[in-house]
């Protein structure tokens, strides 16, 4: 039997912009943008993607460009791609769409990425209170391992997967998304005063024409009406979509629900490797890459299988299994954290600040051993470290833990008698690029032609 070399069915060129690939891209969810290519079960194809920025971030050691970055753009995805099963007849809705991760990797001739930390005003992070400034480390790619300039002394293996891939809604789901999120917006902004001066970040990202790349629509009333609806790409839904899952790497499958004729499969946001929680944000190693997938279609299987929440038959996520190849670490370093927050206020059994205590008590760990912790906090965004929620009942405390895996750095990190490094042990490893916070708003363009 001749091997099954995977079909080419969307190729990039990161020298162009996005809305000049041959394939136009997209980075809003509409079930009205229109495939760009179709695919039978069964067939083993290629896709390939541009980082999700589309190109703004560049490999030097000036972070200006992870503080002006325009959000309004992103992600970039490829696609919408419609399967139809081996006698031509269209995935449908209520269907499950299985899609196998049989490969990927970085694009060839673009082997390096990026991490970052917004700036307080655009887009901020996790620890944004303790961390403000935008700051970026790029890393190069030997192989299956990735190392930094700005974070010396620490190489890891890639545990590559997108961090977005997801099916299009329906008209009713993409309606359900709105109604929701902006309901959100409207109870009001989280405020932090820095200087006497409000700080804010919106609780949801709602729809916007600017910075809409809306793939083959044309310009005119259907592109004003379809941008003006579009979802914005940022957090993770029914469809799947930005869920920055790191397992979702080689040998798995995935099994997204389907809303529309043909499923429209999209998938962008290359990630060389991430931590669990992708902490900073702009977190994992961001990249261009590639794709190489199978999908096979269950027909009814959102009733079999998906159980849906709330008053309608859409609140359904998807399901998927773990691969069989990932890093293996022996040895770890694991952090704990409860959710009383840094300023010793009680929380009843929140996760979340659990969670960021866990984060901040690693980074502090770590500071001792020459790093910086903007270093620290960066790679905690993307190296192959562990999350868990550890325990959620015991009122009122939750517990959330961070596992560090000790063969990532040149030095033994774990506690030992005389303290850590100090005086002529202690090597300093220099820093990330930083940007200083002024609390100034990038000026924000739309880059497609009218």
């Amino acid at each position: 039997m001749a091997p099954n070399t995977p079909t080419p069915l969307i190729s990039v060129d990161v020298a162009k912009k996005p809305w000049e690939q041959e394939k136009p891209l997209h980075n809003r969810w509409h079930p009205d943008i229109p495939p760009v290519e179709t695919v039978k079960e069964g067939t083993l194809f290629r896709v390939e993607t541009i980082d999700w920025t589309g190109g703004q971030i560049k490999d030097d050691d000036s972070s200006e460009d992870i503080k002006k970055v325009d959000l309004s753009q992103v992600h970039y995805l490829s696609g919408p791609i419609r399967v139809h099963d081996q006698e031509d007849n269209p995935a449908l809705p209520g269907d499950i769409l299985v899609v196998e991760i049989c490969n990927l990797g970085a694009l060839p001739g673009d082997e390096w990425g990026f991490t970052g930390t917004f700036d307080r005003d655009n887009g901020g992070g996790f620890l944004t209170d303790h961390f403000p400034e935008a700051t970026k480390a790029v890393w190069h790619f030997d192989g299956i391992y990735a190392h930094s300039r700005h974070i010396p002394g620490v190489r890891f293996p890639g545990l590559i997967h997108p961090g977005l891939i997801g099916t299009a809604p329906s008209k009713e789901l993409l309606d359900i998304w709105n109604t929701r999120e902006k309901a959100l917006v409207d109870e009001g902004e989280n405020g932090i005063t820095l200087g006497g001066v409000l700080h804010t970040r919106p609780l949801a990202n709602l729809p916007t024409p600017t910075g809409a790349c809306l793939g083959k629509v044309e310009k005119g009333a259907e592109w004003d009406r379809v941008a003006g609806e579009a979802a914005r790409t940022v957090p993770g839904r029914e469809n799947g979509g930005n869920c920055d899952i790191k397992n979702l790497s080689r040998g798995c499958k995935v099994y997204f629900p389907v809303f529309v004729e043909g499923a429209n499969l999209s998938m962008g946001d290359m990630h060389f490797s991430q931590g669990d929680g992708e902490v900073s944000f702009c977190g994992a190693i961001e990249m261009s890459g590639f794709l190489e997938l199978k999908v096979s279609i269950l027909r009814g299987g959102m009733a079999q299988y998906l159980t849906p929440m709330g008053p309608t038959k859409l609140h359904v996520m998807p399901l998927f299994e773990i691969g069989p190849l990932e890093p293996r670490f022996s040895e770890w370093l694991v952090f704990e954290g409860i959710s009383v927050d840094e300023t010793g206020r009680q929380h009843f059994l929140d996760a979340s600040v659990a969670y960021k205590r866990a984060v901040l008590n690693c980074i502090e760990y770590l500071a001792k051993f020459g790093y910086t912790k903007a270093q620290i906090y960066l790679l905690l965004s993307c190296c192959p470290c562990e999350g868990r929620i550890s325990g959620i009942v015991d009122a009122p405390n939750a517990c959330a833990t961070l596992a560090i895996p000790i063969a990532i750095f040149d030095q033994d990190i774990r506690p030992k008698a005389g303290g850590p490094p100090v005086g002529p042990r202690l090597i300093t490893r220099g820093d990330v690029a930083k940007s200083t916070y002024d609390g100034s708003l990038p000026v924000f363009k739309n880059p497609y032609p009218e």
